[in-house]
């Protein structure tokens, strides 16, 4: 059980425990049902609106750029409004994208309301990090396996759910719609947690230093900034391209569409014990190399299965393929760990997952050129392969003990620089 922890903030009330945990899971379940329950029913949409091929392809990367953009924005958005007023923010955020977009008739609607909700998205992965740390800093690796977990289920109901629910109403648009309306449930427990939002300063006036924002581009000069966004970045790219492009490849190896889909369905659903029992043991490690590599082993064990047999081998390929794709869970529990404080937390998120999924954008798209280019799979899933090896050697820097603050009061500054 998560007891009560004290507050940041010597003579500042903050909210009970439960409330903000909840808070926490219920804004987890938003973060991935934007940007993957479009895919289910592209061909609808695509039909319905007149979205051309330019379009759809924009609209599937439409969530990296909106991680890119918006993310790097968060911290200092969270520090002028309130990191609790802008959680809430940015679920209203997806409330509203989500709503227009299943009502609009056209494709720049589509786009705009589209991005509207991956904005709200985009911060809400940035912010969760350092909402953990800073009411939970002695769980960091059980509130991160409770959201990872939820985060995970609801990727997995997103890919399996949206097309029954849009068969049952009785059009696209009813798919994604659904997903608007847990949108606003999330919402809920935030409207109770703003008033945390006070003034990060003790009772006589003095700024908490555990609050001091931390520049950016600093975090990016430390080894574990440089390591934490490669580690972030080509994990991104090694999930959307399973969950992107991988329906095809085991249609295309002799699958039936349903069939297909029920196995990116399994690689989804991998991550939901997975996320449960990683972060945990990775907190109550000093170092977390062994256990990164141990999971990244995966990716090339499961991609050369594929190579070999990707009908027969299909089913442990997407197992395996599934447990590599823990490493999600495990560079969001590795932000809180590299980090002594909120602020710090803040950065180093912003930081790793915004860099990491510009450094993920071009993944996707190279995969489905080398397919368009050869015809085949064998040069993308080799290409997924190469890839790997960054993933896997930015964890010996990821995983070791240490914290950017340590890294941060090492690096000289400019002269009137904080």
């Amino acid at each position: 059980m998560l007891g009560a922890v004290p507050s940041p903030r010597s003579g500042v009330r903050t909210a009970a425990p439960w409330l903000v945990l909840a808070g926490i899971v219920a804004a987890a379940v938003n973060l991935r049902p934007a940007a993957v329950s479009v895919g289910p029913v592209l061909a609808e949409v695509r039909e319905d609106l007149g979205l051309s091929g330019l379009v759809a392809g924009l609209l599937t990367s439409l969530p990296v750029i909106a991680f890119a953009a918006f993310g790097v924005a968060s911290p200092a958005a969270a520090r002028r409004f309130g990191v609790h007023r802008l959680t809430l923010v940015s679920l209203l955020m997806l409330v509203a994208g989500l709503t227009g977009r299943a009502l609009v008739d056209s494709a720049v609607p589509f786009l705009l309301l589209s991005l509207l909700a991956l904005a709200g998205m985009a911060s809400g992965n940035v912010l969760l990090p350092a909402l953990v740390k800073r009411h939970f800093p002695d769980r960091v690796g059980a509130v991160t396996a409770a959201y990872t977990t939820a985060l995970a289920v609801f990727l997995t109901a997103s890919l399996t759910l949206t097309v029954p629910i849009a068969d049952l109403g009785g059009s696209w648009r009813w798919g994604l719609g659904a997903w608007a309306v847990v949108a606003l449930l999330s919402a809920v427990p935030w409207l109770f947690l703003t008033g945390e939002d006070r003034q990060d300063a003790d009772d006589d006036g003095t700024p908490d230093p555990d609050e001091e924002p931390v520049a950016l581009w600093r975090v990016l000069r430390t080894p574990i900034g440089v390591a934490l966004t490669v580690m972030f970045g080509f994990q991104a790219l090694q999930a959307y391209a399973l969950f992107g492009w991988f329906p095809l490849l085991w249609r295309e190896a002799g699958y039936s569409p349903t069939a297909a889909g029920a196995l990116v369905g399994l690689l989804a659903a991998v991550s939901i014990p997975t996320s449960i029992w990683l972060p945990r043991a990775a907190a109550k490690r000093e170092s977390q190399v062994r256990l990164c590599l141990a999971v990244w082993a995966c990716y090339p064990v499961g991609y050369v299965m594929i190579l070999v047999a990707p009908y027969t081998l299909a089913v442990p390929a997407a197992l395996l393929l599934g447990l590599g794709a823990a490493l999600f869970p495990l560079v969001l529990v590795l932000i809180g760990l590299r980090s002594r404080t909120a602020a710090g937390t803040s950065g180093l998120s912003a930081v790793a997952q915004s860099g990491g999924y510009v450094l993920s954008a071009a993944g996707p798209l190279t995969v489905g050129a080398l397919h368009d280019g050869t015809g085949g799979w064998t040069l993308p899933v080799l290409f997924l392969i190469a890839c790997t090896l960054p993933l896997g050697a930015s964890t010996f820097v990821a995983g070791r003990p240490g914290h950017v603050e340590d890294a941060l009061s090492g690096q000289t500054q400019p002269a009137g620089s904080r």
